[in-house]
């Protein structure tokens, strides 16, 4: 019986280094891709995503707001700034998220529509040039 708690105790300790790890935006033990990590680094592209890192959500306006609207509980959670190199679609992972695949997908569609600023200059550019 004591053998089977001690195991018990040390498979608990990995999860929880292994969260820890995931939170300060570092791969998991488990082999995550490297790719994850370092698209999390680069800049994002195109109309906001569940894919971006919640800091880059946080500071893009129209996001934001899709974040505030979706997700009231992820902007006054007291550890976010823990989890601000993490993506939607990393923190769904966790049960205590509160976020299933139907509330990812509502995310993503909504962020989609916000356009988001990083959009704002294509549809700016498409736009027929004034009269002179």
């Amino acid at each position: 019986m004591r053998r089977l708690l001690f195991i018990g105790a040390i498979g608990a300790a990995l999860g929880l280094a292994v969260a820890a790890n995931v939170a300060q935006g570092q791969p998991a033990a488990s082999g995550a891709p490297a790719a994850d990590s370092s698209a999390a680094a680069a800049a994002p592209t195109g109309a906001p995503s569940v894919d971006w890192t919640i800091s880059d959500l946080l500071a893009n306006a129209p996001a934001k707001a899709v974040l505030s609207k979706d997700l009231p509980a992820l902007l006054t959670y007291d550890g976010l700034d823990q989890i601000k190199g993490m993506t939607i679609r990393q923190i769904s992972q966790f049960p205590q998220a509160n976020i299933d695949a139907a509330k990812l997908q509502t995310l993503q569609t909504d962020l989609q529509a916000s356009g988001g600023a990083a959009s704002a200059p294509a549809a700016a550019s498409s736009a027929p040039p004034a009269a002179h």
